[in-house]
């Protein structure tokens, strides 16, 4: 009788998850549930994209401090037309 039991149990529970498991794919194929993976990727997509252009803008200051470092005129000597002096603070 207790195996008869622990099977009926068993086959429940198999059988709660395996329509819980259908209807969560039958809903990820509907235009609803395709839309909001789509939604979440971009999301993705679009932070990654913020983060290169950060990390872009940064290199391309320190190239310019570096640059402007080595070829700034010393003292007493003039500046090019259009050269600036000082970096521009962000």
């Amino acid at each position: 009788m207790i195996g008869r039991l622990f099977y009926l149990a068993a086959g429940a529970a198999l059988g709660g998850y395996a329509v819980h498991r259908v209807h969560r794919a039958r809903r990820a194929l509907t235009p609803g549930g395709i839309a909001e993976r789509v939604e979440g990727r971009v999301g993705e997509y679009r932070g990654a994209l913020r983060e290169l252009n950060e990390d872009l803008a940064d290199a391309v200051r320190e190239q310019e401090e570096e640059l402007l470092r080595a070829y700034a005129p010393r003292r007493g000597r003039a500046l090019p037309p259009g050269a600036r002096r000082e970096l521009p603070e962000d």
